[in-house]
């Protein structure tokens, strides 16, 4: 584990840049940018497209380790390069930015109120290539729909599974039980939450390292024992479908968790605006979950 890296993700100001949308979320996410189905007419074309944008932010002047402790990547952006040098190599020395890799496959069907995740069959294979491109940690993630215990637990088993082999690896695991922000019972189902991921921390050894990723909660503070205990590097938070604007005022009312915004930080920003347009909006988004990040991390 670099030693430089886990005190910038333990101590440091700032917010972590998921741009890790995969082969589900990536038409959305061109979308959003200005680029629509019909731009393209196969998959290869559509994962050129999606790293010129992630290109695009990596490389703007706006995007560097001042304000983003880390990005969150994805497989292929991984294996990929930026300006001629490997993405994660990139975002580290030319950024100052700590590298994470998303390693899930995506969800299952739902059952008992919440979609686990398929089955990682290329995980060890995914360590392997982490590994040789100095990522520091991975991400995966899980839904829950509502406030059902035994599917709940079920998220959280799973989740701490694959946490274990990823620690055994030298990585540092983000673990991102999502709650539905339109759950009927979203409260209810946070609480149960953070009581099952409390059973499976108590059972960690000492010198474990993980981090979570979840929803900002209705309750502000929610979170603040796990994020408090010592095995915890941080707690992060997911934007979740709300609008940057909602995501920050609410990230800003809590001061145990750290930003990690996909929708929220691209919000705004399109294939069609000039390198200063893009600059300047790019500059703006960065700017504001900063400073949300920055006021809860200084409360």
């Amino acid at each position: 584990m670099n030693s430089e890296q886990f005190e910038k993700i333990r101590s440091g100001l700032g917010f972590f840049a998921a741009l890790d949308q995969s082969g589900g979320s990536t038409p959305g996410a061109l979308a959003e940018y200005g680029i629509p189905k019909d731009r393209y007419s196969s998959d290869a074309e559509m994962f050129d497209l999606v790293h010129a944008m992630r290109t695009r932010v990596i490389t703007s002047p706006a995007f560097d380790g001042t304000r983003i402790l880390a990005a969150i990547l994805f497989e292929q952006t991984m294996e990929r390069d930026i300006d001629g040098v490997p993405s994660a190599q990139y975002l580290w020395q030319r950024k100052n930015v700590v590298p994470f890799l998303k390693v899930d496959l995506g969800l299952a069907d739902e059952a008992n109120d919440v979609q686990l995740m398929k089955p990682i069959t290329t995980l060890d294979d995914l360590i392997e290539r982490a590994q040789q491109h100095r990522i520091f940690g991975t991400k995966m993630r899980s839904v829950i729909k509502d406030a059902n215990e035994a599917g709940i637990a079920a998220i959280v088993d799973q989740q701490f599974e694959y946490a274990d082999r990823i620690r055994a690896a030298g990585l540092v695991p983000i673990m991102e039980p999502e709650v539905s922000i339109t759950s009927p019972h979203k409260e209810q189902a946070e609480t149960l939450l953070r009581d099952a991921i409390h059973q499976r921390l108590e059972a960690l050894p000492a010198d474990a390292v993980v981090m979570f990723k979840i929803t900002i909660p209705t309750k502000p503070g929610l979170y603040g024992s796990v994020a408090s205990d010592p095995r915890v590097l941080r707690v992060l938070a997911l934007s979740g479908g709300y609008s940057r604007d909602e995501a920050c005022a609410l990230l800003a009312q809590d001061p145990t968790i750290t930003a990690s915004f996909s929708r929220a930080l691209l919000e705004g920003l399109t294939a069609e605006q000039t390198d200063e347009q893009f600059n300047a909006q790019l500059e703006a988004s960065i700017a504001e979950i900063y400073q949300a990040s920055v006021r809860r991390q200084t409360a």
